[in-house]
């Protein structure tokens, strides 16, 4: 393990002196803004560690950020969330700052049962991963700390929001089977559950109005894969099938091409799949899924964003900012000829 980097090697590095680095990296004065700056780059540059413990004492903060998903939304290692959760822990570390993750298990989540971590003033904000019940979201955004909700949203203009293009891009999926030649389509998901998947939902069933497809013949291949809760639950296909599928996300969409390969049929040969997330690399049989990827890196440094300047008391606008998605083309999708 190499020798730590001091305030001395910054120092020498950038011709200053150690009094003035010190200053510079506890915010104090004496320090223009322009080689403030400069050393707290080179500081991330050169690896120096930042003492938490004095910082925190100096100005107040832990230097902690809570980061809390539901329990229902976790499958560690292969969950989405699972995935988005370390980018913004990533996040948080080039900040400086540290993630203190919470499991919110639905019995606390019901309850509404605010974390400890919150009133023991451990940490200097939350961010709430993954759609929570009304009544925790209630009760969680009216904690002495600032709060940011990621992948879902309420109808509440007092907070903010960081969320994926869930409408447009569904519907620019769903239009991608239909100019594909396909009229007879399902969707799988259920739309009460999450903001998410209603957004999907309506996206998909945007490109169909706008096709002049028959929602009533549709809609005998709406197949509901969770509760209202958003818990997973096994589903059953319908006894006739589409000539293909909307899914609201790619384990959904991977589960249903294991349920058709079980009855005989083959994607894309037979049915195509289409699915939302592209956070899994694996394909099934050769066949790779047609889907939205939705840009994780640009939703974690967006709430982790907010939050800094939520924590910093800068002014900040409040509301939903909805991050884009890239259409992904794979080969889960057949042509129908005309």
């Amino acid at each position: 393990m190499g020798k730590a980097v001091t305030m001395s090697d910054i120092a020498k590095k950038l011709n200053v002196s150690t009094v003035t680095v010190s200053k510079a990296l506890a915010d104090k004065e004496g320090v223009s803004d322009e080689i403030r700056a400069k050393i707290k780059q080179v500081a991330n540059e050169m690896g120096y560690r930042y003492n938490v413990a004095a910082k925190s004492l100096r100005g107040g903060l832990t230097y902690n950020v809570g980061i809390i998903i539901p329990e229902r939304f976790i499958e560690v290692g292969m969950s989405f969330y699972w995935q988005l959760y370390k980018k913004v822990a990533d996040e948080l570390k080039e900040q400086n700052y540290y993630a203190v993750f919470e499991i919110l298990k639905f019995s606390d989540e019901e309850n509404a049962v605010v974390p400890k971590m919150i009133y023991d003033n451990k940490v200097d904000g939350i961010i709430v991963i993954g759609q929570v019940v009304m009544e925790y979201f209630e009760t969680i955004k009216s904690v002495p700390v600032p709060v940011v909700f990621m992948d879902f949203y309420e109808k509440d203009n007092t907070q903010d929001f960081v969320i994926t293009d869930n409408f447009h891009s569904m519907y620019m999926l769903t239009s991608h089977l239909i100019e594909m030649g396909h009229r007879d389509i399902g969707f799988v998901g259920n739309f009460k559950s999450t903001s998410s998947i209603q957004d999907r939902y309506l996206g998909y069933m945007k490109a169909l109005i706008e096709n002049d497809i028959d929602l009533n013949r549709c809609s005998q291949w709406y197949i509901n894969d969770r509760d209202k809760e958003g818990v997973y639950k096994d589903f059953e296909l319908t006894e006739t099938l589409p000539t293909a599928f909307v899914c609201n996300c790619d384990n959904v969409a991977y589960d249903l091409m294991n349920k058709l390969q079980e009855r005989g049929y083959r994607v894309p040969e037979d049915i195509s799949v289409v699915g939302f997330d592209n956070y899994k690399l694996s394909s099934k049989n050769g066949v790779a899924l047609t889907t939205a990827e939705v840009d994780m890196n640009t939703m974690a440094q967006t709430a982790v964003d907010i939050l800094m300047k939520k924590i910093n008391k800068d002014e900040v606008k409040k509301g939903i900012r909805q991050i884009s998605c890239k259409i992904i083309l794979n080969n889960s999708v057949k042509k129908l000829h005309s």
